[in-house]
């Protein structure tokens, strides 16, 4: 039985480098086609370290972290993402950021991708935020390493009441795998009320 737990404080800072593991290990797939690297992951998740509103779901297989799911104030993430949001008119201050949701394939379709979501839009409506967002990769749908069985999150996440904001594009550079090198990557926002 897989049981997801909200994580706060001591106890998410202690589950942050099983989290990187499930991050590298989950963004090999496509879109991401993510050559990940521990030390980079590890100082990405400072953001959760730092922030005192942070919030980590994992989903548990006993002790095993097999899945997670992280949230902060999207203003913690301001200069990464205020081009992004400049031209909506948004308060940044206003919204909180639904950031990766890494799951095991193994552990996929038992409705912990929803708990995730429930969990970090609770956190946010505790704390007063008023919108969530988080950004998915964009690939072309004629990408060569496209599998045929590919089957977008969109009809999910509009399910879940997200729908594409307008224009806020995030550019991220990472290093594809087969890649020699870094590529920028374009990245959707998707919003919703509270």
């Amino acid at each position: 039985m897989i049981e997801t737990r909200v994580l706060t404080g001591e106890a998410l800072e202690a589950a942050l480098d099983d989290v990187a593991q499930l991050r590298i290990a989950v963004f090999r797939a496509f879109p991401y086609l993510y050559d990940g690297d521990f030390d980079y992951e590890r100082g990405y998740l400072n953001t959760y370290r730092e922030s005192d509103l942070a919030v980590l779901v994992g989903a548990f297989d006993g002790s095993r972290l097999v899945g997670a799911s992280t949230g902060t104030p999207l203003a913690d993430h301001a200069d990464d993402f205020a081009a992004a949001f400049a031209h909506t008119g948004l308060d940044l201050g206003e919204i909180f950021y639904c950031a990766e949701s890494v799951l095991l394939p193994e552990y996929r379709g038992h409705g912990i991708g929803h708990a995730f979501f429930d969990a970090r839009e609770a956190h946010a409506r505790k704390h007063g935020f008023q919108k969530t967002a988080f950004c998915g990769v964009v690939r072309p749908k004629d990408h060569p390493t496209r599998p045929a069985d590919y089957a977008p999150l969109d009809p999910f996440w509009l399910k879940r009441g997200y729908v594409p904001l307008e224009g806020a594009i995030a550019e991220f550079s990472w290093k594809d795998l087969g890649d020699a090198g870094e590529s920028r990557k374009p990245l959707q926002f998707w919003i919703r009320d509270l």
